[in-house]
């Protein structure tokens, strides 16, 4: 009985939301380009992209290069601003640190603003906009489900996962600590002391709530996606397992990094925006747990004073933010597709 249910719950949210496979791409901010989430969507599941750093032109032109390659669903992902952290002594020692790995560059473009970001996608039409690091406004989440686009919120806790189907989500987005990239939390101060790992948070997620759960973090093959289903999840979600496809595009010493890493390896940081995340110990990262370091600056002051630096002379691998979940050493390097479809073959045959 409990596998028919399983088997059952799996159907109704692939119905729901146009998919044939369980299997939804997480957002990854800079690695999801329209090549990605169509490999995914032909193959059965669900397209993503992270547009936290997207202008509204970038966030249309990106939904029209995955329309023209399939006709299956994607979902568009923003972070929820934080309240803003004045700091100025933490920006003067994080901007002398970074000194020491080279000169800056030009400071970058002016951030997106939030609210045209949620308007872009409005108007671009997706089958689900999620969020991440709170909850949208509620006349938002109005305009969201008269437009017929679900809301899918990303939560860390159950307090959270509560707040969120109070406020109208569609399903929710369980990211366990084992998740590579940044911490969904809604209180970026309780992240180290409040870190619940997946297959503990799945389970109080499933039995309190009314609402489809969407299991993240650690799930890169076909084991990870049967335990999460018959834990009480719709659907997974995955992030790392999909970093060393070819579609995904990512910097070769990024992908390289990943190739066998064991999960004890990826390490948690707010080096890279002042929020903290789960990534590959590059030097870069590593330096930031020195003696000497200071602590990061705030959000999103972190982040823009990293990016300067990367506009300077920063080498190699921190070039980019490498980022990395637990279960990274399972990724593999083939196309995006095959990745997908043979996850759920496996997870078929445990299921069955």
């Amino acid at each position: 009985m409990a596998g028919q249910r399983t088997q059952q719950r799996v159907r109704d949210f692939c119905e729901r939301f146009g998919m044939r496979v369980p299997v939804v791409e997480a957002p990854m901010a800079g690695a999801c380009p329209p090549e990605l989430a169509i490999a995914v969507a032909e193959a059965g599941g669900m397209g993503a992209s992270g547009v936290v750093l997207d202008q509204p032109d970038r966030i249309r032109s990106w939904v029209e290069r995955f329309r023209a390659g399939t006709s299956g669903p994607c979902q568009l992902n923003v972070w929820v601003p934080d309240e803003p952290v004045e700091d100025p002594e933490r920006q003067r020692a994080a901007e002398q640190f970074l000194a020491g790995f080279g000169e800056p560059g030009e400071p970058g473009p002016p951030a997106p603003v939030f609210a045209e970001q949620c308007e872009a996608m409005l108007q671009a039409r997706p089958e689900v906009v999620s969020s991440i690091m709170g909850l949208f406004p509620p006349d938002y989440v109005e305009r969201l489900h008269r437009a017929g686009i679900a809301w899918f919120a990303c939560v860390t806790t159950l307090a959270d996962a509560l707040a969120a189907q109070e406020a109208g989500a569609d399903a929710v987005v369980a990211q366990g600590i084992e998740a590579g990239g940044h911490r969904g939390s809604f209180d970026p101060q309780a992240d180290e002391r409040r870190g619940v790992g997946l297959f503990a948070l799945l389970p109080a997620l499933a039995d309190q709530l009314r609402i489809p759960v969407i299991a993240a973090g650690g799930i890169a093959d076909g084991r990870g996606v049967a335990a999460a289903l018959t834990l009480g999840a719709s659907a997974v979600q995955v992030g790392t397992a999909l970093l060393r496809t070819p579609e995904a595009g990512i910097d070769p010493d990024w992908s390289a990094a990943l190739e066998g890493l064991p999960p004890e390896a990826p390490v948690t940081t707010r080096a890279y925006s002042g929020r903290l995340a789960r990534t590959v110990p590059t030097p870069f990262v590593t330096a930031w747990t020195r003696d000497d370091a200071p602590e990061p600056a705030p959000y999103p002051v972190q982040r823009r004073l990293v990016g300067q630096y990367r506009r300077g002379e920063a080498p190699g691998i921190d070039r980019v933010n490498c980022m990395a979940g637990q279960s990274a050493g399972l990724a593999q390097a083939a196309p995006a597709g095959e990745v997908v479809q043979r996850m759920w073959a496996d997870a078929q045959d445990l299921l069955a």
